[in-house]
């Protein structure tokens, strides 16, 4: 099936699991542009177009979050809080792929309005097949507002 292309931020402070992501996004030619950023707080600069991503241009909106919920300075529960609490950024998908299949932090993420939350399966096989069918859904069937068309000047 031929994608639209699309651009995914990923927030992920393990390297190895961001890698594998990657990888597989390109092994499938999902994505023309994945932006990896390490911490929560990062993520919130770069979503919230604060400091060095101010400029739109240069830090366009993803069609697509893959958020991990461990992450260093602001973790990924208080990212999904704030960027649901926000009149355009609620409009992009976000899908929590973490290592953590607790409860809590299920019930956690769906209380912040989390689109999906996918735990990382340990083969390799079964995680390729889960980041193929996630992207498929969110990038190619799913339908979504076109977020930046929204954003208010200035």
């Amino acid at each position: 099936m031929e994608h639209e292309p699309a651009l995914i931020l990923l927030v992920e402070d393990n390297p190895d699991h961001a890698e594998l992501v990657i990888r597989n996004l390109a092994e499938h030619h999902i994505a023309n542009r994945v932006i990896h950023l390490m911490d929560g707080q990062i993520a919130l600069d770069y979503l919230l177009r604060r400091g060095e991503y101010a400029d739109h241009a240069r830090s366009p909106l993803p069609k697509l979050i893959l958020l991990d919920l461990r992450l260093p300075r602001v973790d990924g529960l208080e990212v999904l809080r704030i960027l649901k609490a926000s009149e355009l950024l609620r409009q992009i998908s976000v899908v929590v792929l973490t290592t953590s299949d607790a409860e809590p932090d299920i019930s956690q993420a769906y209380r912040r309005y989390t689109n999906s939350y996918l735990v990382k399966p340990l083969g390799y096989d079964e995680f390729r097949h889960m980041i193929a069918d996630l992207c498929n859904y969110w990038l190619a069937l799913n339908k979504a507002p076109a977020i930046e068309k929204s954003i208010p000047n200035g």
